[in-house]
């Protein structure tokens, strides 16, 4: 192999780690705060399909016992926030996050929004268009979007995705 095709791989696979690290801190997350519910009782039903969505992923068995672990004992206690956010086209989104601190988790968000132009909305700003079923939003109402709004948009997703606390995103564009 000479050494261009080692960087390529190089590369591909560092950002193939990377997307695989963010997608297990979430995983994390979502097992540490369902553990704390449960008690560390790996028989909860939340729980334990928290623990099979991560075994799915291929996690490894060390980093869901840790999460488990981290959970029962004293320490930060996490909870879910929905923020609102009006972004190109008028389009709504609704963004999920499971975090131990939500100041941090709301600048970081809001931060991401004021750079791509926008800034949160104001609770019920947003989820009037939304019809709540579990744990996800559906769109009640969309929006069509110009090509440059929809890739924008895309953009904007893309970075929330990024973030850690950040759990789902929901929009009602067309």
């Amino acid at each position: 192999m000479s050494h261009s095709q080692w960087e390529k791989k190089k590369y591909k696979k560092a950002a193939s780690e990377g997307k695989t690290s963010k997608l297990y801190s979430k995983l994390v997350r979502v097992i540490t705060m369902e553990a704390k519910k449960a008690g560390g009782n790996k028989e909860a039903p939340a729980l334990k399909a928290a623990i099979q969505k991560a075994r799915d992923v291929d996690m490894p068995n060390d980093n869901i016992e840790r999460a488990v672990k981290k959970a029962t004992e004293a320490g930060d206690a996490m909870e879910h926030m929905t923020y609102e956010a009006y972004g190109p086209g008028g389009v709504g989104i609704v963004i999920q996050a499971l975090t131990s601190n939500r100041n941090k988790a709301a600048q970081e968000i809001k931060f991401i929004l004021s750079k791509n132009g926008f800034a949160l909305g104001a609770i019920g700003s947003v989820t009037w268009s939304f019809a709540k079923e579990g744990t996800s939003w559906t769109p009640t109402t969309t929006i069509p979007l110009s090509p440059e709004d929809s890739e924008l948009l895309e953009k904007i997703v893309d970075e929330l995705e990024d973030n850690d606390e950040v759990q789902e995103i929901f929009t009602n564009a067309e």
